[in-house]
């Protein structure tokens, strides 16, 4: 699990793409500390293991369905990322909880600047903007983010310039793919309350029956 507060920006020193995955070499330094084999790293977003550790840098594995689901797919070699290491049981949650299960990937539609912060308007799917809320907590490219505005197909986040510095969001242009999680939490509310209520037996229990039963 991971709280969307990016510790790094790293980048990709290298990759093997095959037909139907990709190898990353990325180039880190903070989160490098304490980890080891296995380990989780969310990149850009995604929850990756790492496979190999070498000096100032890691490996990881993109399999088919990460490509599919996400923009890791898009990346080159020298392509800057966001990173972050798994919360440990008892750390800080200074963002909200986020899983590195991408939902879908959005587009930016426009960055306008509004006092000192700069608000990003994205595009998603339709199915996906039912799971956001305004005032609601989302994930960008690794990175939570307070909702500003949702719309049917489109939402917005404001940034402030801490931001803006420590992460790689204001480093894509209008029209760049980024990696969106939804809220955790109301996609299971969501679904406990659109799935269909299985049939109830009906309720046995009776004065009578708890009698019998000696109680």
């Amino acid at each position: 699990m991971f709280t969307g507060i990016v510790e790094e920006t790293g980048k990709i020193g290298a990759m093997v793409r095959k037909p139907d995955s990709i190898v990353l070499k990325i180039e880190a330094k903070n989160v490098l500390e304490g980890t080891q084999l296995g380990d989780s790293i969310a990149v850009n977003g995604v929850c990756l293991t790492v496979t190999e550790l070498a000096p100032g840098s890691f490996w990881a594995d993109v399999m088919h369905e990460t490509m599919r689901r996400s923009s890791l797919a898009e990346l080159t070699t020298g392509s800057l990322v966001n990173l972050e290491r798994a919360v440990p049981v008892g750390g800080r949650l200074g963002g909200h909880i986020v899983s590195g299960h991408i939902d879908a990937t959005g587009h930016i539609m426009r960055i306008q600047r509004d006092g000192i912060a700069k608000v990003i308007t994205i595009a998603i799917p339709a199915e996906t903007a039912r799971f956001i809320i305004e005032k609601g907590s989302i994930t960008i490219d690794g990175i939570s983010l307070t909702v500003t505005f949702v719309g049917t197909n489109q939402f917005s986040v404001s940034i402030i310039p801490h931001t803006m510095e420590h992460t790689t969001l204001l480093q894509k242009p209008v029209g760049s793919t980024v990696n969106i999680e939804t809220d955790m939490i109301g996609k299971y509310i969501y679904r406990f309350l659109t799935d269909k209520p299985k049939e109830i037996k009906k309720n046995t229990l009776s004065l009578e029956t708890l009698l019998q039963q000696g109680f």
